[in-house]
């Protein structure tokens, strides 16, 4: 279970844990958290809760919601990251204390680019040993590359333009929508919620790249 610490100039100011599908952060009283500062717009961003993740929105916001000092519109929070608000300080922690550092959790093994602007595969956090599913790249010059999905969440696509993650939970694996106007497609059709659970064959489109799921 996660939690954000709202600080303010080095001293903590509350503490607020994440137990609704979705927690709004804003100046006007009847936000779930009231953080009551010229500097933050009345309905400044919303935290929704996508099984175990973590996501935060920036509505539309005048001075903007940032992440480790960058300006955000909507972002997977990992655990220790400081989200900015004017002068105040809101670092997302999960209880359990797991280290949440994303890593690249694999390399091509022969020379082949990734599409250019795409970012490699990334992810974080880990369970128990069981046999992975993996996505495989088919179509640019990364065609052929295959991932494995050994983490709890694993991201893909070109940040600013199409990002999205799969989530390994215990009943399968989900695909969601984390950054874009325009959302990714599953088998052609566009995502219409903001996530799906994936089955063997399924094929990915997003930032024009096609990948393809596969599960033992």
């Amino acid at each position: 279970m996660g939690k954000l610490v709202v600080s303010l100039d080095g001293v903590v100011i509350k503490e607020v844990q994440i137990t609704k599908d979705k927690t709004t952060l804003g100046r006007r009283p009847y936000n779930d958290i009231v953080i009551d500062n010229l500097a933050v717009s009345g309905e400044h961003a919303v935290l929704q809760m996508v099984g175990t993740d973590v996501f935060i929105e920036d509505l539309n916001s005048t001075n903007g919601t940032y992440i480790n000092g960058k300006a955000v519109k909507k972002q997977l929070l990992s655990h220790n990251d400081t989200v900015e608000i004017g002068k105040y300080k809101i670092k997302y922690l999960l209880e359990d204390g797991t280290d949440y550092e994303k890593t690249m959790i694999v390399k091509p093994a022969a020379p082949a680019p990734a599409p250019s602007g795409f970012a490699p595969p990334s992810s974080f956090g880990s369970l128990p040993p069981t046999p992975p599913a993996l996505i495989r790249v088919l179509n640019g010059p990364a065609a052929g590359r295959e991932v494995a999905l050994t983490k709890v969440v694993t991201t893909v696509g070109k940040p600013g333009v199409q990002v999205a993650s799969i989530t390994k939970r215990p009943g399968g694996y989900v695909f969601s929508h984390v950054e874009g106007a325009a959302r990714p497609t599953i088998n052609g059709s566009a995502l219409q919620t903001d996530s799906v659970p994936l089955r063997h064959g399924d094929v990915i489109e997003l930032a024009g790249t096609q990948m393809k799921f596969a599960q033992p």
